[in-house]
This record gives C-alpha cells, sequence and structure tokens, in this order.
C-alpha cells in the first residue's frame, strides 16, 4: 500500500529540523538619554544579521552608526519579518515610541494560528526607566499646556492659591476615607499644583519687566530649582542619614530638624514661621509644640471664653502626641454621619 501522506510528512519534518531563527523587539525608554543602552542591547544589535526600523528619524539611530551597526529603513510585516528570520537568522525590529501594534497583532495572530513555523520571539528593553521618570512626562505636559491652552496660560501665582488649599484639603479627606484610589487621584492634584506654580514662575519678568505676580527676572525659577532645594534640605536635614550625627529616636530626629531649621532660617524666635492663616486649633497645637520643643518655659494665657478652652486643650493634645485638628475632624465625621443616620440616610459613599 502506498503512503499518500509520505510528502506531506516530510515536508512537515523538513520545516520542523530547519532552525526558525530569532526575531527581537527592542524597546528604548524616551526618558533615557539616547545612545544610553544595556550591555544585552549592544551584544544583540552586533550580532544581529539584520537591524530593522521603519523611523528614519529614530533617536537612536545616531549612536547605532557610531557603533558601526548598519540599519535598514524597513517596516515589514510578520508574514515578511518571520521569512527574513529562515535559516535561523536574528533580526532586530527598533520600534517607534508608540511601538508597532499593526506588526505585534500580525505576529501574534501567524503563531496563533499554528500553520507557521514560528521563530523565538523576544521583548528586550534596551533602557529602562528610573523610579520618577513619569515626572518628566508631567513635566512636559505642563509645558505644552501652559503653552497652548487658553485658561492654563493666564493663570498666575495668587490666581492659582486658592486651588492649592482646595486640593490640601481633599488630599486630607482622601486619607481620611483610607480609599486608596482616592489617594492617588488627590496626590496628582497636589503635584499639579507644584508644578504649575513652577512652570508659571520660569516666566516670571521677562527681560527684566516685572510678571503678572511682580516677580522679576532675577526671581525666575524652574521645577528643577525646586527639587534642587528640596534635596539639599533634605540632605541637611537629615544628619543621622547622610551624615554621622545619631539619632535613635523619633524626638531625636525632630530635635535635629528643629535644631538645622533655626540655624538657616536664623529666627529669633520659635515662633517664627508658623503660618497664623492655619486652622485654629492646628495653629494652636504648633505654637504648643514649638514652645515645647524649644525648651521655651511659659504658661498658657488664660482667660475668659471658649477660646482659652480650646487652646488649652489643643496644647494638651499636642503634648499627648495627638493632632487636635485631626482628632476633632474624626469626631465630627462621626458627628454626621450620626446626623444622617437620624434622617433615615446611609452613610456617605454607601
Amino acid at each position: 500500500m502506498t503512503d499518500h501522506s509520505g510528502p506531506a510528512a516530510d515536508t512537515t519534518a523538513t520545516d520542523a529540523d530547519e532552525p526558525t531563527g530569532r526575531i527581537v523587539l527592542l524597546t528604548t525608554s524616551h526618558r533615557v538619554a539616547p545612545g544610553v543602552l544595556s550591555w544585552p542591547a549592544w551584544q544583540l544589535l552586533h550580532a544581529a544579521d539584520r537591524v530593522l526600523c521603519a523611523d528614519p528619524g529614530h533617536p537612536q539611530l545616531p549612536y547605532l552608526r557610531e557603533a558601526g551597526i548598519e540599519v535598514a529603513f524597513e517596516s515589514p510585516d510578520a508574514h515578511t519579518l518571520v521569512e527574513a528570520c529562515a535559516g535561523g537568522r536574528t533580526v532586530v525590529v527598533l520600534p517607534g515610541g508608540e511601538g508597532d501594534q499593526r506588526l505585534t497583532d500580525g505576529l501574534a495572530r501567524l503563531a496563533g494560528s499554528g500553520r507557521v513555523s514560528m521563530p523565538d520571539l523576544e521583548l528586550l528593553p534596551g533602557s529602562y526607566d528610573l523610579p520618577g521618570a513619569r515626572l518628566l512626562d508631567l513635566v512636559q505636559v505642563m509645558d505644552r499646556v501652559r503653552r497652548e491652552c487658553p485658561w492654563t496660560s493666564r493663570q498666575t501665582h495668587r490666581g492659582l492659591a486658592k486651588y492649592a488649599i482646595e486640593e490640601a484639603y481633599e488630599l486630607v479627606e482622601a486619607i481620611e476615607d483610607g480609599d486608596r484610589d482616592e489617594l492617588r487621584e488627590e496626590l496628582g492634584d497636589v503635584l499639579l499644583q507644584v508644578v504649575f506654580h513652577a512652570r508659571i514662575a520660569e516666566e516670571a519678568g521677562g527681560d527684566g519687566e516685572e510678571g503678572e505676580d511682580g516677580d522679576d527676572a532675577a526671581a525666575a525659577f524652574s521645577i528643577d530649582d525646586v527639587a534642587g532645594a528640596l534635596v539639599t534640605k533634605l540632605i541637611h536635614r537629615h544628619p543621622h542619614v547622610f551624615g554621622d550625627a545619631q539619632a535613635e529616636t523619633p524626638e531625636d530626629v525632630s530635635a535635629h530638624w528643629q535644631r538645622t531649621k533655626a540655624v538657616e532660617k536664623r529666627r529669633e524666635s520659635v515662633t517664627d514661621g508658623i503660618p497664623v492663616g492655619q486652622p485654629g486649633l492646628a495653629l494652636a497645637a504648633k505654637l504648643a509644640g514649638r514652645a515645647r520643643t524649644g525648651g521655651v518655659a511659659v504658661e498658657l494665657p488664660r482667660g475668659e471664653g471658649i477660646g482659652y478652652e480650646l487652646l488649652e486643650l489643643a496644647a494638651r493634645a499636642e503634648a499627648e502626641g495627638i493632632d487636635p485638628e485631626t482628632a476633632l475632624r474624626a469626631a465630627a465625621r462621626a458627628y454626621r454621619d450620626a446626623i444622617r443616620a437620624a434622617e433615615g440616610l446611609a452613610e456617605p459613599g454607601e
């Protein structure tokens, strides 16, 4: 009996024995300087049989040329790319910044069909984002919005001040609610205020003229100046982390912090720098805390009325390690829920 399935079986065996090669998608981060690639990425590029890139303006190309790597400007479909790997060849593809959805979808369809002997498919990151890399995106987006948005482009420090207060209170509410998604969003809104104000500050008093907020050119600064000053402050105020000072308890750390601030600010009084516009309970607790940690022996003022009673309660709470503002807010929220229950209503969020 003749086995008619023989030729087909032989073809399948031949296909299976032939090396299928390797397709590598080499991705890079636009947040990392072009040309800064991992060692495995450079090894792959030098060893590859072909390197393909559909974008002649790809930021990595000048550095690949300097390294002697030949790049072909092609945008093959999935079938063509698989065929290019025949005989065990390695083909590297440099996708653009947005990737190549058409190619990856096509390769996925071929692999799922079961009708094609697929080469090995690999994704190799040539560079990685460092922690905080998305902050660079935020700065770029804020810059464009500031330039092109009719509302954003007209805002000033003074005009935005109220939003900073609102966002801070919304952040506190998210913390009290314990909602992680809400917390993440509100932290972003607070961060937006920082980046927004820093972007406005870059334009302060162009050509030496006063800006809308009365700034002059010498007062201009950027988000990098803000971050740089903060880094310097954190290092300077944590000598127990970045220096030789010793701090075994949170109280030791607080003492370091207060001493360093006093030297930096050259304050005459422990009360200097306390914003008197903050809520009353928080203000009273802050004053009591500064007096206590500063070693200023002073009796609470006595007088008639609820204000002096609240002052005494706030000072007592601070001495016991309790934030009176937070404590009162928690009690007020419980009171709100009791009112709603009396009205026959569910608690907010239910």
